[in-house]
């Protein structure tokens, strides 16, 4: 089996940083995550001029820090075989297009048969020991594109990207009604959301909630219904399932904020395109995953129905 090898990052100071200590060096110029600097520190794998260091130590211009990469060592999940399609992948990212009726990561139960088991499998058959580590995830019943990261230093650049909203994730919905470009002129649904009180799996909008916004276009009528493009600025559970909900335009088969439909047996929502700066290259990526059968055959009945 072919593990990474450890490896040093290594960073000269600027005379800006001088003066910062280890900690905040790694935590803001470094941008290592928590967990990573607390394991980096208690190893004794971070070094100032070659010689390990405590959290406290000092910096000035001119040091070199040094901190040891470690080798994934396990893949974080039961490797399984199973449907995996790859959207792009390279040394640092893989992009996969996740089918419905599948979990993204093991939520407690079930710890198999998810997303993450299959990518393990897939790393395992190919002689690769790498940790599963998603950036984002999509509900059960939704299909499309999930980006995951090959190192822990890749994911943390990408965590970053995902805060400050530049990673952009593109869906496509097939909604009940039509007319809400009208209701909604501007394009854009900004209400905040809250869990529901008594049922941990859903959530409804509610002003004392977070925020959440949700951009959208209309792609085109189909009957009764509209195709619509959204985008979002903020990453809440089930946030357009709900935001669609609340403006009257429930996802079409989405049993849980609006009714079952006879055309689809799941929520007509599609994670279509993400957009993301490369971890390492700096280069702009756009990966799209096709529309999946069900939501076209769904389109052709709706066009077929009310042509």
């Amino acid at each position: 089996m072919k593990k990474n090898q450890n490896s040093l990052k290594k960073y000269i100071v600027a005379d800006k940083y001088g003066d910062m200590s280890v900690e905040d060096y790694l935590k803001s110029v470094m941008k290592v995550a928590s967990r990573t600097r607390q394991r980096l520190f208690r190893s004794k794998n971070v070094f100032v001029n070659g010689r390990p260091v405590h959290t406290k130590q000092r910096v000035k211009g001119g040091d070199m820090v040094a901190i040891r990469i470690f080798a994934d060592d396990s893949y974080g999940v039961v490797p399984q075989i199973g449907p995996v399609e790859v959207l792009y992948e390279d040394d640092a990212v893989i992009v996969l297009n996740k089918p419905a009726n599948m979990l993204v990561h093991p939520t407690g139960q079930p710890e198999r048969f998810t997303l993450a088991n299959y990518l393990a499998g897939y790393f395992q058959a190919k002689g690769q020991v790498i940790t599963i580590r998603p950036l984002h995830r999509l509900d059960r019943d939704t299909t499309g594109c999930v980006l995951f990261a090959k190192k822990p230093e890749y994911q943390t650049k990408l965590e970053a990207q995902l805060k400050c909203g530049t990673i952009h994730r593109i869906y496509r919905a097939i909604v009940m009604g039509t007319g809400i470009e009208q209701k909604f002129s501007d394009g854009c649904i900004n209400q905040n959301i809250d869990k529901v009180p008594g049922q941990p799996n859903r959530r409804r909008v509610d002003a004392k909630g977070k925020p959440a916004i949700t951009h959208f276009k209309l792609a085109k009528n189909i009957g009764p219904n509209s195709l619509l493009e959204l985008w979002l600025e903020t990453g809440r559970t089930h946030q357009i399932r709900v935001h669609m909900a609340y403006a009257g335009y429930p996802v079409l088969g989405d049993k849980m904020y609006g009714t079952p439909s006879r055309l689809i047996e799941r929520q007509a929502l599609h994670a279509s395109e993400i957009h993301f700066q490369h971890p390492v290259t700096g280069q702009m990526l756009e990966v799209t995953a096709p529309l999946p059968e069900d939501m076209q055959e769904c389109i052709d009945k709706l066009n077929t129905f009310w042509d």
